[in-house]
């Protein structure tokens, strides 16, 4: 581990603390990097190499790292976090639960680090978080930091996967249901959480009245689903099926599309052409009002995230929108989020992910799959 002091004061009394970690394949090759500062003045900048490991224990690193240097430095400082990792967050401010027992072992160490009465916890976008991810690929680059170098590096296995499915451990398996369709549907107009909030049609209802009875087999133990119309009526007809409750959460609601809601791809192109040249090659670009591809990755990374924290080994299904699924399934592969254009996720359709509580591995069982 590398703690670079620049000048630190001894009667500090509040730091911020900024914390990233990663993991290149989730898991593989991982590390984190964490940034002290005080009045502004950056006191501590730690990085390490920690080996095989997923991207969430990684951010755990990083905050516990963070928070145990900051201990050191005075045992009653006040503290304030900010990391873009939503599921840290969530968990170490007590709105999230955490089920799986590594992950309750991580944030028992961070509150140990440093009285959790001290520490605030605040969410921010990955681009105010740039020092400390810098750290974290530093980490990376090296595969040194903190590792004795007369140790070998265990090699990533390829066939991890395999492995996996061969093991006895059971994966949390999260069907994600498009909802049915609407009048904006046929003509692939552009629908995200504006004020049109389209109801299903006919064959919207129709098309749900079918999943249903798809879902009836999948045997599922939870039901979620996003809460705008055409998922509420889809997520209905589903419980009614199924018998289960259906709880709504925000995190899976569809991509905001900002003011080019309602509006199809033609129109787009002719009202807004280089604003949506843009939209097709730059990630951090959102129409007025709109959502970026960078920051629904950020949301659905989460709302998997948050899945495999509360639901371990469990059967979840989430009643959800195209882009939302497109983004889940472009992370789970480990592909760039440009991938999201080479996708079609049809109406009602079923796609099923796994992920494996112990680690976070994730798997694409099945995508776009029909009902009859």
């Amino acid at each position: 581990m590398h703690i670079g002091a620049r000048g630190l004061i001894q009667m500090a009394r509040h730091f911020k603390l900024t914390a990233d970690g990663g993991s290149r394949g989730n898991p593989g090759p991982a590390g984190f990097g964490a940034v002290v500062s005080e009045n502004g003045q950056i006191i501590a900048e730690i990085y390490e190499f920690i080996g095989t490991a997923t991207n969430n224990v990684a951010e755990y690193g990083g905050l516990i790292a963070g928070l145990a240097a900051i201990h050191d430095l005075d045992e009653q400082a006040t503290v304030d976090v900010c990391m873009d990792s939503k599921l840290v967050v969530e968990q170490m401010s007590g709105r999230w639960q955490i089920k799986h027992a590594d992950m309750r072992k991580l944030a028992q160490s961070a509150r140990e680090a440093h009285s959790p009465a001290l520490v605030n916890y605040t969410w921010i976008p990955r681009d105010e978080n740039s020092h400390a991810d810098r750290l974290a690929n530093k980490a990376l680059d090296a595969q040194s930091g903190g590792h004795d170098k007369s140790e070998p590096i265990a090699p990533r296995q390829l066939n991890y996967l395999t492995e996996r499915l061969k093991s006895d451990e059971k994966p949390t398996v999260l069907h994600l249901i498009r909802h049915g369709e609407t009048v904006l549907t046929p003509d692939r107009k552009f629908s995200g959480v504006g004020p049109l909030d389209p109801v299903l049609t006919e064959k919207g209802r129709a098309q749900a009245v079918a999943v249903a009875e798809n879902a009836k087999k999948l045997g599922a133990e939870v039901l979620i689903a996003s809460p705008l119309n055409r998922t509420k009526e889809s997520a209905k007809i589903i419980s009614d099926a199924t018998g289960l409750t259906v709880n709504f959460d925000e995190i899976w609601l569809e991509m905001d599309f900002g003011y080019w809601d309602g509006l199809s791809v033609q129109e787009v192109k002719a009202q807004y052409a280089a604003d949506y040249d843009k939209w097709l090659t730059d990630l951090a670009f959102k129409p007025a009002g709109g959502e970026s591809w960078e920051e629904i990755t950020i949301r659905v990374e989460a709302a998997l995230s948050k899945i495999l924290s509360e639901y371990p080994g469990q059967t979840v299904a989430v009643v959800t929108h195209n882009c939302v699924i497109k983004t889940a399934v472009a992370i789970c592969l480990g592909a760039p989020i440009e991938s999201v254009f080479h996708m079609d996720i049809g109406p009602c359709s079923i796609n099923t992910l796994l992920m494996w509580p112990s680690d976070g591995l994730r798997a694409i069982r099945g995508v776009n799959q029909q009902s009859n």
